[in-house]
């Protein structure tokens, strides 16, 4: 039976991150991707000039028509909000979508590089701890893993020690599986750490040196398909790793605009068992 996700993000139409990712990878590794979306943006917000409408009005008459229909998500997954009253609704989704059983995965889409987005407010970054407690999974990078625990936001782990007293803090204070991405403590690699049910560990791959946006919701997409296909915490991050890497390679030979993405789109079939397209080197 084909599993559900419901993907509550924004829809950013060009620049590769949110939704427009998000759709592709869980297609690709089978899963039937439901968009609720909850904002529209011209650009994502790195590219100046960017316009946006808000959809908050519409997701929660979504939510209650999913549920007359009697639909249910193995996977609910909610990324980038763009308002307090947003979170509230990935609250009610996960509440009342969720399948028994399901995952409810939460990426704290707060800031990156030590730095609080300039969209997000103090009072949506203490409400983001509330989807934090209800999550079964959450993905934080180093900036917004720091301000989960109170620390500063261009505080990182330094090396493996200080990364899995973060982890552990995280998972006492959430009640939750930790993935915390962006740790970059072993020269001339860059990778995740995960404190699972099952497995804990880091999955550290070779770093190239390049910055992109988007890599963050890549990087969930692909570690949620692998687990709703049945692979361990520590596989899925290492599918997850290598896929955002091997994307970063090849888009980096291609000498694009970084605020352009990664090309992700000829590297599908790595995650759908198809021959790869492209060297990525």
């Amino acid at each position: 039976m084909q599993k559900k996700v419901l993907a509550l993000h924004d829809l950013s139409g060009f620049g590769r991150s949110s939704l427009v990712p998000i759709i592709a990878v869980l297609s690709a590794a089978g899963q039937q991707c439901v968009p609720l979306p909850t904002a529209v943006f011209s650009t994502h917000t790195a590219i100046e000039g960017w316009v946006t409408t808000d959809l908050t009005g519409a997701m929660h008459q979504t939510i209650e028509q999913y549920d007359g229909l009697g639909l249910r998500f193995e996977a609910v997954y909610a990324g980038f909000l763009g308002s307090a009253d947003q979170i509230d609704c990935v609250r009610e989704a996960a509440t009342r979508l969720k399948a028994a059983g399901g995952i409810a995965l939460i990426d704290p889409v707060m800031g990156d590089n030590g730095r609080v987005y300039a969209t997000y407010t103090a009072e949506m970054c203490m409400r983001m701890r509330e989807l934090c407690a209800i999550a079964d999974v959450i993905t934080p990078n180093t900036t917004e893993a720091a301000i989960l625990l109170d620390r500063n936001p261009a505080d990182r782990p330094g090396n493996a020690d200080e990364a899995w007293e973060w982890m552990q803090a995280l998972r006492r204070r959430y009640g939750t599986q930790v993935v915390m991405t962006g740790l970059d403590f072993e020269q001339g690699h860059i990778g995740a750490g995960y404190l699972a049910e099952d497995c804990s560990g880091f999955s550290l791959h070779r770093r190239v040196e390049q910055y992109y946006p988007g890599t963050g919701d890549l990087f969930a997409a692909v570690m949620l398909g692998a687990l709703l296909n049945g692979e361990k915490m520590s596989a899925a991050c290492d599918r997850a790793g290598e896929f955002v890497k091997d994307c970063i390679a090849y888009t980096a030979a291609q000498h694009t605009d970084p605020a352009y993405g990664v090309q992700f789109e000829k590297l599908l079939g790595k995650l759908t068992g198809s021959p790869a397209e492209v060297t990525t080197g």
